[in-house]
C-alpha cells in the first residue's frame, strides 16, 4: 500500500496527515504512470533520431535507443510521482471538506 504524509498548519504547530491509496487508486496511478512512460519514450525516440541525423552520426538502431533512454532517464516520470500525485489529490479533497 502507497502511502504519503501531507502537512496541515495549526496556530504552533506542523501536523502530518497520512494518506494512503487503495489498491485501485495505486493500481490506476500506475497505469496513468505506465501510458505517460510510453508516450514519452515515443517522443524520446523521435528525438533521438532526429539528433543523430542533425549531427550526421551512423543511425544504428542501438545508438538510437541509447541516445532514447538517456532523454527517457531525464523526462520519464516515475510511478512514485503519480502515486504522491494521486495522494495529493486525494488530501486535497479531504481537506476541503473540513
Amino acid at each position: 500500500m502507497f502511502s504519503k504524509s501531507f502537512p496541515i498548519s495549526t496556530d504552533k504547530y506542523t501536523k502530518w496527515e497520512d494518506v494512503s491509496l487503495s489498491e485501485e487508486e495505486e493500481i490506476h496511478a500506475e497505469g496513468r504512470a505506465r501510458e505517460k512512460n510510453i508516450s514519452i519514450m515515443k517522443e524520446c525516440i523521435r528525438d533521438a533520431k532526429k539528433l543523430v541525423i542533425e549531427e550526421d552520426l551512423k543511425e544504428y538502431q542501438t545508438d538510437i535507443i541509447n541516445i532514447a533512454i538517456s532523454f527517457f532517464e531525464k523526462r520519464a516520470s516515475h510511478q512514485v510521482y503519480w502515486k504522491e500525485r494521486e495522494c495529493k489529490e486525494k488530501f486535497d479533497g479531504i481537506n476541503k471538506k473540513k
